[in-house]
Formats: C-alpha cells, sequence, structure tokens
C-alpha cells in the first residue's frame, strides 16, 4: 500500500543545484531504511544515498555534494544535490525498504548539460 511520488528533476547547468523530493503515503512503518538509485545512460542502477536512522551515507563519486534527508514529518525524503556534474545525468529513484529496497518511486529524470 506504499507509493512513493517523486518531483523536483529537471534541467541543470553543470555547477548547479537541484532538491529531489519523495513524498510516501500508506503505513511506512516498517520502512526503515531510505534511499535514493540513479541510473545513468547506458548504465546499471546504482544506489547514491542512503539513510538510515540518522545515519546517511553515500557514493564516493556523490558524496560532499549530495545530502539525503528527511522531513520532521518522516513523510517526504530529499536529495539536495549541489555542484552537479553532467555525469550526475540520470533517472533518479526514491527506494524505502530495508536490507533490499521494497518500494519504489517512478523516477524522475535529471539532466545537467549547458
Amino acid at each position: 500500500q506504499v507509493q512513493l511520488v517523486e518531483s523536483g528533476g529537471g534541467l541543470v547547468e553543470p555547477g548547479g543545484s537541484l532538491t529531489l523530493s519523495c513524498t510516501a503515503s500508506g503505513n511506512i512503518a516498517r520502512i526503515y531504511a531510505w534511499g535514493w538509485y540513479r541510473q545513468q545512460p547506458g548504465k546499471q542502477r546504482e544506489v547514491v544515498a542512503g539513510l538510515k536512522g540518522a545515519e546517511d551515507d553515500y557514493i564516493d563519486s556523490v558524496r560532499h555534494r549530495f545530502t539525503i534527508f528527511r522531513s520532521n514529518t518522516k513523510r517526504t525524503l530529499y536529495l539536495q544535490m549541489n555542484n552537479l556534474k553532467p555525469e550526475d545525468t540520470a533517472v533518479y529513484y526514491c527506494v524505502g525498504g530495508d536490507e533490499n529496497p521494497l518500494y519504489w518511486g517512478q523516477g524522475t529524470q535529471v539532466t545537467v548539460s549547458s
């Protein structure tokens, strides 16, 4: 019954910033971990940021540029992306689960280009 709805994607120039949002509805009590995946053109889908409790982690290529966090209501997940690079161009998906993703958003396109 959980649904994740993403928003905030779009076209940005290199060096720009963008914040993605993911709002969860339904019973999220059993979701212990949240994250953002992305799929770059021609590449496998990869996790870029994860959040479990107060602990966040990132893939090396985005560390110190991206920040994952949740709203005070705990029903919205964010990914703040700074200093965007062309290689960040991808479809981004929010996910919720435990050891593995259980629920996925529909994906939102982020394009970094001049």
